[in-house]
């Protein structure tokens, strides 16, 4: 039986987000998407095997499907936070997203995962007392 998020707590360290990775038919595709739509930079690759890119939060690792040791279900949503929401999908073009919400809005990359945008909220001020 597992048991919830919160009793589980590994010695008092949760695991640290690292990375997410997709698996395509079309790397090329995939790859030309995430670099030129997304702005993503690649970190590392593979011709014809895997593009790696990195971000502050992790990283997202385009596979070839097929060159994978451990396969798995084709259902993934990536999450990337942006500054102003109106503005970024102005910017990659408002036809692409099939859906949007206040502070939030989806599109598909070339094999159908879902790429959510989130619109970062302003952090909270706190007055420091004196």
């Amino acid at each position: 039986m597992l048991s919830k998020c919160e009793d589980n707590n590994m010695n008092g360290s949760p695991p640290r987000f690292a990375g997410v990775e997709l698996y395509f038919h079309d790397l090329d595709r995939a790859r030309k998407f995430y670099r030129e739509v997304l702005g993503l930079s690649i970190a590392d690759e593979e011709p014809g095997h895997y593009t790696r890119f990195d971000s502050e939060a992790g990283f997202v690792c385009l596979e070839r499907k097929g060159s994978e040791q451990y396969p798995s279900r084709d259902k993934a949503v990536l999450f990337f936070e942006v500054e102003d929401l109106a503005a970024a999908k102005q910017a990659m073009g408002p036809d692409r997203f099939v859906h949007d919400a206040p502070g939030w809005a989806v599109m598909h990359d070339p094999e159908g995962h879902n790429v959510l945008l989130l619109e970062r909220k302003p952090a909270e001020s706190t007055d420091a007392e004196e």
